[in-house]
């Protein structure tokens, strides 16, 4: 395991706390171990915020969650949840040093909206920073496994900028940027949460990595459908913006240096909703 001066000296380098980026160092061992699994590295597709900042942007905001679409149902099991965990734990304690006690895994069993089985799921884990008394930090977990994948996954490579990295870096099932992306606006549509709308005009501003609005489209179209619900366009959140400012410092600001203001994002949300219909590149600021 990495010592604490490399966490605190992370921190510095990004100005954020350092459980913060302890954190980002546990889901990368995290990752390591689930797609070192023989039963779960075929099946687990990594996908959601984390997704996009271990797979797409090292810069991106730093995460807190890991997000899967599962192609197999069966792992929906709590046993068999907590016989794989228990196998991921041994074998990420003897790569790195890195603890994920196994008595204070989780795994809570649910029905979705649809009527299939989810789960939420926590690992703790002992890091360089981790406190030595009182509860340790948690990882959360969401698992599904009745998503529609509208592209095939892609194997990538993750960020994982720390001295103890495997030797051959640690590679993962991920969603492609693509649907990574649509997923975002999806989950704008449905939950509009702060997080979600940074994404979104985060992800809309990346112009080398902005993809054919057409695709991305389809995919949106295809994901809502399939969540019955309409496909969002400009104007649908307006009820939803003193929500949206209430929580924007509590939910974001530990994640980043800097947090700009909310109507930084909000103001973009015309000129998205444009582009993603018509494909009219956006203006040049001047």
């Amino acid at each position: 395991m990495i010592d604490r001066r490399e966490i605190l000296d992370a921190a510095s380098r990004f100005s954020l706390n350092p459980h913060v980026v302890e954190k980002d160092y546990a889901l990368g061992w995290a990752l390591a171990g689930i797609y070192a699994h023989r039963e779960l590295a075929s099946s687990w597709v990594f996908k959601g915020g984390t997704c996009l900042k271990k797979c797409y942007f090292e810069t991106y905001r730093f995460s807190e969650d890991l997000d899967f679409t599962l192609r197999d149902d069966g792992h929906i099991d709590e046993a068999f949840l907590r016989r794989v965990f228990g196998e991921i734990s041994e074998w990420i304690y003897e790569q790195s040093g890195l603890t994920f006690p196994t008595d204070q895994q989780r795994f809570e069993i649910l029905t979705n909206p649809r009527g299939n089985p989810s789960c939420q799921g926590r690992l703790s884990y002992r890091g360089p920073v981790s406190p030595t008394s009182g509860g340790l930090p948690r990882i959360k977990l969401d698992l599904t496994a009745d998503e529609r994948l509208v592209l095939n996954p892609v194997t990538v490579p993750i960020f994982h900028p720390y001295s103890d990295a495997p030797d051959d870096g640690i590679t993962v099932l991920s969603y492609a940027y693509e649907e990574a992306f649509g997923e975002k606006i999806r989950a704008l549509a449905e939950r509009t949460r702060p997080r979600d709308l940074y994404d979104v005009v985060n992800l809309f501003r990346n112009e080398d990595a902005r993809p054919e609005p057409g695709v991305l489209l389809d995919v949106l179209r295809q994901k809502c459908e399939f969540k019955g619900i309409p496909l969002p366009r400009d104007g649908d959140f307006d009820d939803h913006r003193s929500n949206l400012e209430a929580a924007w410092q509590g939910m974001l600001a530990h994640q980043l240096p800097a947090l700009p203001p909310v109507d930084a994002f909000w103001n973009a949300l015309p000129e998205f909703f444009r582009w993603l219909a018509t494909g009219e590149a956006p203006a040049r600021p001047a």
